[in-house]
């Protein structure tokens, strides 16, 4: 049995065994137990890893991990929502929608040399830091 590496629940980086789908078949008990112990099994197929035995422990614990990560994304999508349907954003993008075409295009490229500008001198940092380490 060969081992594959991953991370588990707790974000510990931990082997799992690997057994062949024939010997799940004939001996699913024996692999049951080896789950239920050590978190996981890798099942294969010609030797490429082709499902996963969860305990049921583990895989609660995988669920519960994400569902906080959801809400926070539905949170910060709330908040963002509820900052663009103030009065000072309407009036903003009524602004924008009214403008003439040059205004924007020179607005654009007012933002487009910002940007560059501050890519350079990033990248300029970043170049002068990995020379001095």
């Amino acid at each position: 049995m060969s081992k594959l590496t991953y991370r588990n629940s707790q974000g510990q980086l931990v082997d799992m065994s690997t057994v062949a789908a024939t010997k799940v078949k004939n001996e699913f008990g024996s692999v049951l137990e080896q789950a239920m112990h050590g978190g996981a099994v890798a099942i294969t197929r010609h030797d490429l890893p082709k499902a996963v035995l969860l305990s049921y422990e583990e895989f609660v614990a995988l669920v519960k991990d994400r569902a906080p990560q959801l809400n926070d994304l539905a949170n910060e999508f709330d908040a963002l929502l509820a900052d663009m349907q103030t009065a000072k954003a309407r009036q903003g993008m009524a602004k924008a929608f009214e403008a003439p075409a040059s205004q924007l295009g020179r607005a654009a490229v007012t933002a487009a040399r910002k940007a560059r500008a501050s890519s350079a001198k990033s990248s300029r940092r970043t170049s002068r830091s990995s020379r001095t380490t």
